[in-house]
């Protein structure tokens, strides 16, 4: 589990296509001092395990699954990805609960200035758009943020400068792909309301005037 609060950004150092994946490697001068096999970190909002780590060099290996449903693949050597370790019970949840796990990949349609502050719509999958909720919470490459607009096929996000200048979301333009993951609590709460309507929760709440 995670907050959405980008630690640092990581390099790529390699990315190896093998049978059913690829190994990929990144330098992460902050995150890898404390990082130990096995542990859990976010990689551009995707979660993954570490399974070798050499200095401040950690690495990872993806499924084919991964590759094909995150931006993970498109991966070039020197590409700057968003990190955050996992949450620990300890610690402040400053943005919003993140599972790691990719609902799909969006494209950036257009990034506008004014000011200090950056405007930017993204593509998405009508799957996904219906999840999300104006000022509701969604994570872009890992970082925590706030809806704007939602649309029928995608949805708007303003980005600060501090957040632009920590996160890879301050280089990325029109035509760049995003991972996107909408907030867990939303989906639950479609399944719950889904099933109602099959057993007759809805109507229920109808008739007791807690719906409409």
């Amino acid at each position: 589990m995670f907050t959405g609060l980008i630690v640092e950004m990581g390099e790529i150092v390699s990315l190896v296509r093998k049978e059913n994946g690829a190994r990929l490697a990144l330098q992460a001068k902050t995150l890898a001092h404390d990082a130990a096999l096995g542990d859990s970190i976010s990689v551009n909002g995707t979660c993954l395990t570490v399974v070798e780590k050499k200095g401040n060099i950690l690495s990872f290996d993806l499924s084919d699954e991964t590759l094909q449903s995150t931006n993970m693949g498109q991966l070039k050597i020197k590409d700057q990805v968003n990190l955050e370790p996992a949450l620990r019970l300890d610690a402040k949840l400053g943005g919003h609960f993140v599972t790691g796990h990719i609902d799909g990949v969006g494209k950036i349609k257009s990034k506008s200035l004014t000011g200090e502050v950056y405007k930017i719509v993204i593509g998405t999958e009508g799957r996904i758009a219906d999840f999300l909720v104006e000022k509701g919470s969604v994570a872009v490459d890992g970082i925590s943020l706030t809806v704007v607009d939602v649309f029928r096929d995608g949805f708007s996000i303003v980005i600060i400068p501090h957040t632009a200048s920590l996160t890879t979301i301050g280089f990325k333009g029109a035509g760049d792909a995003v991972n996107i993951e909408v907030d867990i609590l939303g989906k639950y709460v479609s399944k719950f309301l889904s099933k109602g309507k099959d057993t007759g929760f809805m109507d229920t709440l109808l008739r007791e005037g807690f719906a409409s």
